[in-house]
C-alpha cells in the first residue's frame, strides 16, 4: 500500500484546481529563483564599480577630471550617476534661456539638490527591482499552499466517504499527501522571505551611502558654482538633465 502513496499519487489523481495552484507555487518558485541570482550578481557588480569610482573620485585633482572619466567609461553605478546629475544640473542651470521655465526656478543650489535627490532615487530604484514581487510570494505562498492542502483533503474525505472505510490506515494516506502542498507553499515563501530581507536591508545601507556622499558632492559643486570655477565647463558633451526628470526629482527624497 506504501507504494500507492506519496506525491506522484497524489499528482495523478489531481484535479484541474489542484494542478493549478501547483503551477502557481512553481512558477513563483523559479521567479523567486531568477531574483534571487540576478539581483544579486547586480549588487556584486555594482558595489564594485561604486568602489572602483568612489576610489577614482577622491583621488581625481578637481571635478573637471571628474567629468572626464564620467565621459569616458559613463555612469554604470549608483555614485557615478549622481555626480553626474549633479555636474549636468549646474551646467544646466548656468546655461538657462530667459523665459525662466518652471524647471529651472530657484537657485542654483535648489536646481542641484533637486538633480542629486532624483540620483538618489534613481539608484535605490535599480536595487529595488524585484522586491515586491518576493515580498508577495514571501507573504501569500504559504496561504496558497494551504489552500491546496485543503482542497486536497476535501477530496480525500469524499473518496474515503465514498469507499466506506473511515479506518487510520485509509486516512493517513491521502490527506499526508495533501498536506504536501503546505510543505511546497513554505518552501516557495522561506527563500522569497529571506532574499528579500537582505536585499532590503543592501538597498536601505546603500541608500544612506549616497544621501551621504550627495552631501559631499553637493558642498564641492557649490562652492564651484559661488565662486565662478567653471567645474564642467569641458564637459559640454554630458547627457543634459531633462526637464520632466529634474522637475521629479524635486518630489522624491530603495543597495544591497
Amino acid at each position: 500500500m506504501s507504494s500507492e502513496l506519496g506525491f506522484a499519487h497524489f499528482l495523478a489523481h489531481s484535479d484541474g484546481v489542484a494542478r493549478f495552484i501547483l503551477a502557481a507555487m512553481l512558477l513563483m518558485s523559479v521567479v523567486t529563483w531568477f531574483l534571487i541570482l540576478y539581483k544579486g550578481g547586480l549588487a556584486v557588480r555594482m558595489r564594485g564599480r561604486s568602489r572602483r569610482f568612489l576610489e577614482a573620485f577622491w583621488q581625481a585633482p578637481g571635478l573637471d577630471a571628474v567629468a572626464a572619466r564620467l565621459r569616458d567609461s559613463g555612469t554604470a553605478d549608483p555614485f557615478s550617476n549622481l555626480v553626474h546629475q549633479g555636474l549636468t544640473a549646474v551646467e544646466q542651470h548656468r546655461a538657462r534661456d530667459a523665459s525662466r521655465r518652471l524647471v529651472d526656478a530657484g537657485t542654483s543650489d535648489e536646481f542641484v539638490t533637486r538633480a542629486l535627490k532624483k540620483a538618489i532615487d534613481e539608484g535605490a530604484g535599480r536595487l529595488e527591482f524585484g522586491q515586491v514581487f518576493l515580498a508577495t510570494v514571501a507573504s501569500t505562498a504559504p496561504f496558497i499552499g494551504l489552500l491546496g492542502t485543503v482542497w486536497g483533503i476535501y477530496h480525500a474525505l469524499l473518496a474515503i466517504g465514498a469507499a466506506g472505510d473511515a479506518g487510520l490506515d485509509k486516512v493517513a494516506g491521502p490527506v499526508g499527501e495533501a498536506l504536501i502542498m503546505t510543505g511546497l507553499g513554505l518552501a516557495v515563501a522561506i527563500p522569497a522571505a529571506v532574499a528579500y530581507n537582505f536585499f532590503a536591508r543592501g538597498t536601505k545601507r546603500m541608500r544612506a551611502e549616497l544621501e551621504s556622499f550627495a552631501y559631499d558632492v553637493f558642498v564641492f559643486l557649490g562652492t564651484g558654482a559661488k565662486s565662478g570655477v567653471p567645474v564642467v565647463a569641458a564637459e559640454r558633451t554630458l547627457r543634459p538633465v531633462s526637464a520632466g526628470a529634474a522637475a521629479a526629482g524635486g518630489g522624491t527624497t530603495q543597495g544591497a
